[in-house]
């Protein structure tokens, strides 16, 4: 995808193409709507009339038309940019060469309750896989907000579940926003589950409510590939210093922590996956793609932060002196 940016009533313009036509306009980081008319698209900015002439698309040019004035054609690159890789990348281009069979979902989803049940309970894995299907519907919504084509849902047995996208994200509050949807559509179900368990007086209801807390806490930890790490990421990467590189490095040095404290071998490999996706994305941090977030931007998105990490917590610590001890155990982990 490429873009060309321009100012139009002292707003930044960002407006994103293919090689055929506009993909998406955005002005101050906020995605506008525009009509498609053929071979032009046109919108509005602050009551200036902004039109985008496409025909020329194939021969590396690209048509500005500001309130009816003369085009202005601007050269573009008819070529879609290589983009370097990680490691976390391949993964997952990997899982696009047969996620399309809905089979390979049921079968995934199969395998993960019947993992999880073999481990625990049929009523535990029950438990555990709806928590992870209502924390990835919410990365879901959120890339349907954005208008980002989705591939759905897929669980993978013993690691957790992955929401797949057709389209790549082109700015740092969209990676905050769809980090960010999971946790707080998981934050919905702890809450639920609470309500529930005090009109019916039924234990398993409360189980939800702290098993789904629990997991979301873990998910919003600081460490990519983690949503807590792509925020961390976003915002620090928005800063384009030294400081944001020291933020991820800190980030990674928790992780090897926790990792050593509870014994979790694949958690290190997630955080060896990664530190390759934060050095490179250092590397490439002047050539990026992504438009990065205002100083307001980060503020917000750190405020989200910690509000859904808060939100969470306090749902264990409701439970924290249960006289079960499997509600009370997510809580004494978190005062260790």
């Amino acid at each position: 995808m490429n873009r060309v940016e321009l100012s139009l009533a002292e707003k930044a313009v960002s407006i994103f193409f293919n090689q055929q036509q506009v993909v998406q306009i955005f002005v101050e980081q906020q995605a506008i709507a525009f009509e498609e008319h053929g071979g032009y698209v046109s919108a509005s900015v602050e009551g200036q009339a902004l039109a985008v002439r496409t025909e020329q698309l194939p021969q590396g040019l690209l048509g500005i038309i500001v309130n009816d004035s003369d085009t202005q054609w601007v050269e573009v690159s008819n070529e879609t940019p290589k983009e370097k890789r990680s490691l976390f990348g391949l993964a997952a281009l990997g899982l696009k060469l047969f996620k399309s069979a809905k089979v390979v979902k049921a079968a995934l989803a199969g395998a993960s309750v019947a993992g999880y049940a073999w481990l625990f309970s049929w009523q535990f894995a029950l438990m555990l896989v709806a928590c992870l299907v209502v924390h990835e519907y919410g990365h879901v919504r959120a890339m349907r907000y954005f208008g980002i084509k989705t591939k759905g849902i897929y669980l993978i047995p013993f690691v957790g579940g992955l929401a797949v996208s057709d389209d790549k994200i082109v700015t740092r509050w969209q990676d905050v926003v769809i980090s960010l949807m999971g946790p707080a559509f998981g934050l919905i179900t702890s809450i639920l589950g609470v309500v529930l368990y005090y009109a019916t007086e039924m234990e398993i209801f409360a189980g939800v409510a702290v098993l789904s807390a629990l997991l979301n806490l873990f998910n919003l930890l600081p460490i990519l590939p983690l949503d807590g790490g792509h925020v961390l990421k976003s915002i620090s990467f928005s800063m384009r210093s030294w400081v944001g590189l020291l933020a991820c490095m800190a980030g990674v040095m928790l992780g090897l922590w926790i990792s050593y404290t509870f014994g979790l071998i694949l958690l290190v490999i997630f955080i060896l996956v990664g530190s390759f996706e934060i050095l490179l994305e250092w590397r490439g941090r002047h050539h990026s793609h992504l438009i990065p977030l205002d100083r307001y931007g980060q503020v917000v998105s750190a405020l989200m932060y910690v509000l859904v990490v808060c939100g969470h917590v306090a749902v264990m610590m409701h439970f924290a002196d249960s006289d079960n001890p499997i509600l009370s155990l997510p809580m004494k982990i978190l005062s260790s």
